[in-house]
């Protein structure tokens, strides 16, 4: 008996730990995304779209690239590296679909701390120009490139340390808030670390809290040092890029191809600043001698990673949390999903392998993927097809950039960073949905100021969620309870058939950036539970309780709305336990609402607060035409009764 039981076991051992071929495939799947999209990829419908897209991704990414090295106090040709081997590995393992992986001015900014904290200028004197060095550069520029392979190295394996520990589950808690007053914080930042190329002056590298001030104290204390003619050109620059961006951003409808004016401005530049000998007549600085090809790669420098743990971590929180954003968004945008543990992986591995080829930190920057939207890109073969574009730059045209002016190079950055810039503008919906928000924003903008991006946006999740536990407490309902389907019963004069095409559900809890995306999973999933467990027997009846759950899921309907096509679904959402609620609260419930209508799905409030109404006018395009807030829920149902026998009559009008 004995050894009957222990063979039983282990047979149920080995069943439950091998692995199957099937559990293998899923697994790959998961982890490699490109092997779930890239077979059923149609070059027909997309290659087009994806060869000009990733065309003027490689203006961006050379340009970008070039300027985020300096910004990360490394020689320019490490950028061009830091735009290619990144986003190979994001394509292969993130699930960002128009995201733009690379170069990113935030964790530029960030690596320069260590840069310049271990290998100093003052050092470079001490240094000398090495034939047997990579590519020829000097011992200097090689020491200082591998302090920022450092710290790309080690802040990917803070990222993947984070994948295993399912933390990507966590960033819930950075709110929108939070996360755009960072970023344009950390915009602010490299607007003001360029000011010193706009001018031309020379300046030391100031940094440490208040370096923001610092900074500007000096320009003002010397303003006799400003060169006018990179002043001028800085200026006639700003304008040629604002403007015709405005105007491809205008006709973009009407033109097939946009203008790369990026591409334009700095072809003319460097001709012009070649013709006309600017480097030595005028005194501008340009890019310099940019070294053909790839060296072979090495590991990052082991021995300085205790040297820089504080600047890791911030590339690793920021540049994900910017990145997720941008993930996030694009999803949203194109009705698809993202795993944010997989996006953890995919940002760790890009840093991690990237640090070996000689690249600075790299994230998702708002810029490029702006740019893969308006040119129409739809798979992340764009984003390959401009790392073919980079490696024709260096091995071939890189020689020919040492003529583009600084000055330059820094107004196509700062442009770039309008989109970051004009995150100005969300105060004024932060004041009128949650004025509690806009504190949050205004004083996590404050921080990142007056001291770095990594600061304002801890100080901005711990402010989030003090206020929060200071809120939850304060609210109305005993006990936080999950949604339950509320026991509705009216006397009206309602026939079953308008009954069972409505669906009454009551929120008994909060709505905030905790629980938002908790709402709108528990509302699909009891929508489908119900209707899976009600399902009648004839026809007629099955489609009309299948025909809101087919609605509000991406299943497919066609037979549901074939068979019943005249059949009109509401879902009523009892708000009487809403008892406050955040601008992610109110940006969900639009969210649903939103969805429900692009499905057929009337979707109509009850026992809404007079600030809920406010904020959800305000945020969202709500339809005018037909009112969605009611005083009760039996208010809602005469309304859908009301508007059913109005129906009723046309139909008999019509005959």
């Amino acid at each position: 008996m004995t050894g009957a039981k222990r063979k039983k076991k282990s047979m149920l051992w080995s069943k439950m730990h091998t692995p199957q071929c099937e559990d293998i495939i899923q697994w790959c799947r998961r982890r490699l995304p490109i092997l779930d999209w890239a077979p059923h990829y149609n070059l027909k419908e997309n290659l087009l779209p994806d060869t000009v897209s990733g065309i003027m991704l490689a203006v961006q990414q050379v340009t970008q690239g070039l300027a985020f090295a300096v910004l990360s106090s490394v020689h320019p040709v490490f950028g061009l590296y830091g735009s290619l081997f990144p986003a190979i590995i994001y394509a292969i393992f993130g699930m960002g679909h128009h995201v733009a992986t690379g170069t990113f001015a935030l964790t530029s900014l960030i690596s320069a701390n260590a840069v310049e904290r271990i290998v100093p200028q003052n050092m470079q004197n001490l240094t000398t120009q090495s034939n047997t060095s990579v590519l020829g550069l000097s011992d200097f520029e090689m020491q200082r490139i591998h302090v920022a392979a450092a710290v790309s190295f080690l802040g990917g394996v803070i990222q993947v340390a984070m994948f295993v520990l399912q933390l990507g589950s966590a960033t819930f808690v950075v709110t929108e808030p939070v996360i755009s007053a960072m970023t344009t914080g950390a915009a602010t930042h490299v607007v003001t670390s360029q000011v010193k190329y706009l001018l031309g002056m020379k300046m030391p590298y100031i940094s440490g809290p208040l370096g923001f001030f610092y900074i500007y104290a000096y320009v003002f204390e010397n303003i006799k040092s400003v060169r006018l003619e990179a002043l001028l050109l800085s200026l006639l620059s700003i304008v040629v890029l604002v403007l015709v961006k405005e105007l491809n951003e205008q006709f973009k409808r009407k033109i097939k191809v946009v203008l790369p004016v990026d591409l334009v401005l700095i072809i003319a530049a460097s001709f012009a600043c070649y013709c006309t000998n600017m480097e030595n007549t005028y005194g501008l600085e340009v890019v310099g001698h940019i070294p053909q090809g790839i060296p072979s790669p090495r590991a990052p420098p082991m021995n300085i990673l205790s040297a820089v743990i504080t600047e890791a971590f911030g590339v690793a929180l920021v540049g994900y949390v910017a990145s997720l954003a941008l993930a996030q968004g694009s999803a949203k945008k194109f009705k698809y999903s993202i795993d944010d543990n997989q996006e953890f992986l995919a940002h760790g591995l890009s840093n991690i392998v990237s640090s070996f080829f000689f690249c600075i930190p790299s994230a998702a920057a708002m810029g490029r993927t702006a740019g893969l939207y308006s040119t129409g890109a739809k798979t992340q073969v764009a984003c390959l097809i401009s790392c073919i574009f980079v490696l024709i730059v260096i091995y071939a045209i890189g020689p020919l950039l040492y003529w583009l002016p600084m000055c330059v190079l820094a107004s196509i950055i700062v442009v770039g960073l309008k989109g970051m810039l004009i995150q100005f503008r969300d105060l004024k919906k932060y004041w009128n949905v949650d004025k509690i928000d806009w504190g949050i924003w205004v004083s996590t903008y404050v921080f990142t100021i007056c001291f770095a991006a990594n600061v304002g946006l801890l100080f901005g999740v711990v402010c989030t969620i003090a206020i929060v536990i200071g809120r939850f407490p304060r609210a109305m309902t005993v006990s936080i309870k999950n949604m339950k389907e509320m026991e509705f019963k009216v006397k009206t004069e309602m026939d079953s058939e308008t009954l069972q095409q409505v669906k009454i559900i009551s929120i008994n809890n909060p709505l905030v950036f905790l629980n938002a995306k908790k709402f709108y999973t528990d509302l699909m999933n009891m929508i489908q539970k119900e209707n899976a467990c009600n399902q009648p027997l004839d026809d007629i009846s099955k489609c009309e309780q299948n025909t809101l759950l087919n609605s509000l899921s991406n299943g497919n309907c066609n037979e549901a709305s074939q068979s019943c096509p005249n059949e009109k679904c509401y879902l009523i959402l009892d708000c009487s336990g809403f008892t406050f609620f955040d601008y992610s609260g109110v940006s969900m419930l639009v969210e649903v609402y939103m969805d429900c209508k692009g499905r057929s799905v009337d979707v109509l409030l009850a026992h809404c607060t007079a600030s809920l109404i406010k904020a959800m006018t305000y945020y969202g395009n709500l339809d005018s035409e037909k009112p969605i807030f009611f005083e009760s829920v039996s208010a809602a149902i005469s309304h859908i009764h009301s508007n059913k026998n109005l129906s009723k009559l046309s139909d008999h009008s019509e005959v």
